[in-house]
């Protein structure tokens, strides 16, 4: 079977759609598929062009297996809702001109941002093949979840369209959760044709591990109770909240670390100087192969997000990586997550953007009674949620598709 793959995000980058792209393409190759991804020259989040690479027209590379386009885009920084419009458009052109040239049995598109799925729309259009529209994220209702854009506005309608039209020509739907395909179906969408294939996690890249105790030197956390936010500091993930929690705590055994980037990073940096707050740690965006040194030195990993009804139909990737590496989860995410959570006991949640809620779920979180209950259920969760068997569900949907 030969794949073809559009995704505008792919490693180096290490983001939830660069991880799930890779770690399906690699365990396709292994089963005897010939995968080739078009994807665009690494630079998210910053908008910057990661050492050694150039934002050549197209450029081509192998890695474990998978046959890697790289093709030119507009880069602008995960920040201005114009350029990056500009961004995606200009990755989806370029992916359905050189996609023309790629031979395969199937075409997947993943979204958001879903201006991808209409080069694979096309591109199953034009080379009579069938295409998959995967979703990770329910483009446009999630921008307009963020305050980024209107319901009412002709644009909004017009994308709402498009999308509609995106999940009547595919041959088949995958979908990340259960929400998701529930609200696609009740859209007029054949439930039949939509396939749930969750996030998950790599257990031979994350395992339990000691703290790293030349990490924790290092910050100045050593003998600290490590609340650790791992991931993209964006619109939607409503840190300044944390902020104003972190004002609150009156335990100076916690300490509070954020690492990543963002469009928000900046703002959050100036709004932890203007409250003075000694209990929070910002640290900048570190490789995929560093992440898990700064896991370990975890005691809770934070899951937040905004209190808005769209974003109770997401899981947040990251829950999969922590509880592998059994560090209970704080979570502030409603709907879907929250049951998963829950229904392990692989955690404790708040609702979202609730100040008291917060502070008393940290307290029971880091009560030592409960913390190896926790830990428990991670193991039990991590070991539900490998990658390689989802991976294995998606590819039987590619095989039963052609």
């Amino acid at each position: 079977m030969r794949i073809l793959f559009l995704c505008d995000n792919f490693p180096p980058e290490v983001n939830a759609p660069a991880t799930r792209t890779y770690e399906h393409c690699k365990q396709w190759v292994e089963s005897g598929a010939k995968v080739t991804v078009i994807t665009c020259n690494p630079n998210f989040p910053k908008g910057k062009l990661f050492p050694g690479y150039k934002n050549r027209l197209k450029s081509t590379e192998t890695i474990d297996g998978i046959r890697v386009i790289r093709v030119w885009s507009y880069i602008a920084p995960n920040s201005g809702f114009f350029k990056r419009i500009v961004d995606y458009l200009s990755y989806a052109m370029m992916a359905f001109l050189v996609g023309l040239f790629v031979k395969c049995d199937i075409i997947v598109g993943t979204s958001p941002q879903f201006f991808t799925a209409v080069s694979a729309r096309w591109l199953s259009f034009f080379k009579r093949k069938p295409w998959i529209m995967e979703v990770r994220d329910l483009w446009p209702e999630s921008i307009a979840a963020v305050g980024a854009m209107n319901r009412d506005t002709f644009s909004f309608k017009m994308l709402e369209r498009i999308e509609y039209a995106l999940y009547k020509s595919a041959k088949a739907i995958v979908v990340v959760t259960n929400s998701f395909k529930s609200k696609i179906a009740q859209n007029g969408i054949d439930a039949s044709k939509i396939f749930v294939v969750k996030n998950g996690v790599d257990s031979s890249k994350f395992r339990p591990r000691e703290k790293d105790v030349e990490l924790l030197n290092r910050l100045g956390l050593s003998g600290k109770k490590v609340i650790g936010y791992i991931g993209t500091h964006g619109m939607a993930h409503a840190l300044d909240f944390i902020l104003q929690c972190a004002k609150k705590i009156k335990d100076e055994r916690i300490h509070i670390i954020m690492l990543g980037d963002g469009s928000e990073k900046e703002r959050l940096v100036e709004m932890s100087k203007e409250l003075k707050l000694n209990n929070i740690t910002f640290l900048p965006f570190v490789s995929k192969s560093e992440i898990n040194r700064y896991i370990s030195i975890l005691d809770v990993a934070l899951v937040n997000l905004k209190k808005s009804d769209t974003f109770k139909t997401v899981i947040p990737s990251k829950i999969f990586e922590n509880a592998c590496m059994l560090k209970p989860i704080l979570l502030g995410v409603e709907g879907e997550t929250k049951e998963i959570i829950e229904s392990y006991n692989a955690g404790t949640s708040y609702i979202p953007e609730d100040e008291t809620s917060f502070m008393q779920a940290l307290d029971k979180i880091i009560d030592a009674n409960n913390y190896i209950h926790y830990q428990q259920g991670c193991k039990a969760l991590s070991k539900d949620y490998e990658r390689s068997v989802l991976a294995g569900k998606m590819y039987d949907i590619l095989n039963r598709t052609i």
